[in-house]
């Protein structure tokens, strides 16, 4: 028997064999099996709904925002049948992202949760995430205007009593597992590897500027330097409202909209700093307060987003392009469950809703006359606001010095 009979012998065996396989009910891949019985939702999940606390738990948020976020995101993450096989459906598909987001578990753990490939949460993950952020980010956080400037403006006087505050500003280090061939770039002072979160928050602990993917070698002055914001906060393009007076210190006369951020900021005219040195009398004390009063917003609001969402807790074991596009979604999700529970609750109202209208090195690239001149002005306008924060009636209470 030469190797063309063998060839042809072997082949109509193999054939043989196929069409024997074809008969049986177990040839059926069993996690196509198991779409075919249950659907779009795993068994698992199908169990939660029964139960609205469990639901919350498991996904950390409620039934009904879920089906909300499903017909939001839906269109975007369907996939199409083919011939050989079925497309996981976009419910599960949003239940194995947000499953990810609310506990940061790997990838093959939750592969075996809803029986499918490890590789296929990975990059469900990644799609649906990237999905989440494209359709929400226009209604729940658009870029501000100047009336949103103003609006946030209010909030902040009225919450934490610090006037022309138009947010606060902050960076946090997000933890993820050391690139290939990175070197030192996202190696931090904390001894990990991560990306900078840099984030400006209103009053209401809303998310209103989000920069992400800053190498964690930077400090916040240098993620910032390297931003979009950092950059139209520079040029003034950030629409800012022009320089109004204080309600009560009309006679200091017109004093200009700022952000708070902690000593890692350079002090800018929009952009205000603490008095340096641990000990501080007078009206720099009382300023200093003021200004950590208002600028605590955007760490509680960081301590609110890894309660939430707990993969900040661990350690990413993703791509940093992954760990970015998964941050920008809890973010954006943030805001769309606090907004979301506000309308249903009605606990604040006449709050308007998002969209609804009405260090040193940053100095680079400047002239050291213009850098001078920017830093005294800065300087005075600190001196300002820790002059009418000690003036009779500014505050509640005055602080003794």
């Amino acid at each position: 028997m030469n190797r063309r009979q063998k060839s042809v012998i072997a082949a109509l065996l193999y054939m043989r064999r196929m069409k024997r396989r074809r008969k049986h009910r177990y040839w059926v891949h069993p996690v196509r099996l198991g779409r075919e019985q249950h659907g779009e939702y795993h068994r698992l999940v199908l169990e939660l709904r029964l139960d609205s606390d469990l639901f919350q738990q498991y996904f950390r948020l409620s039934r009904e925002l879920f089906d909300e976020l499903l017909a939001r995101v839906g269109p975007s993450i369907s996939k199409l049948d083919t011939r050989f096989r079925r497309a996981i459906g976009p419910a599960q598909r949003l239940a194995i992202c947000l499953r990810y987001l609310a506990t940061g578990d790997s990838f093959r753990t939750i592969a075996f949760s809803y029986r499918v490939g490890h590789c296929t949460v990975c990059r469900v993950v990644k799609e649906v995430a990237d999905a989440i952020w494209q359709v929400l980010v226009a209604e729940f956080m658009p870029a501000p205007s100047r009336e949103d400037w103003l609006s946030v403006a209010e909030g902040f006087r009225e919450r934490w009593n610090f006037p022309n505050c138009v947010g606060s500003i902050d960076g946090k280090h997000v933890i993820i597992q050391a690139p290939d061939n990175s070197g030192s770039l996202y190696y931090n002072y904390k001894g990990t590897h991560s990306i900078v979160l840099l984030a400006v928050v209103d009053s209401n602990y809303l998310f209103r500027v989000v920069d992400v993917g800053g190498y964690g070698r930077a400090s916040d002055g240098g993620t910032l330097y390297n931003s979009a914001f950092g950059e139209g906060l520079r040029d003034g393009t950030l629409d800012l409202p022009e320089d109004a007076t204080i309600r009560g210190a009309e006679q200091r006369g017109r004093m200009p909209f700022v952000f708070v951020g902690d000593e890692a900021f350079p002090l800018r005219r929009n952009l205000m700093r603490p008095f340096p040195g641990p000990h501080v009398h007078g009206e720099k004390r009382v300023f200093n307060y003021r200004l950590s009063r208002a600028r605590l917003v955007v760490e509680c609001a960081f301590g609110i987003l890894s309660s939430q969402w707990r993969m900040y807790r661990r350690v990413i074991g993703a791509s940093p392009a992954t760990a970015e596009v998964c941050v920008r979604a809890t973010c954006v999700l943030h805001n769309y469950l606090r907004v979301m529970t506000l309308r249903r609750k009605e606990t604040s109202a006449g709050y308007r809703q998002p969209g609804e209208g009405g260090a040193d090195d940053c100095l680079q690239g400047v002239s050291r006359m213009a850098a001078n001149n920017a830093t005294r002005e800065a300087l005075r306008v600190r001196a300002q606001f820790a002059s009418y924060f000690n003036q009779e009636g500014a505050v509640p209470w005055q602080v003794q010095p």
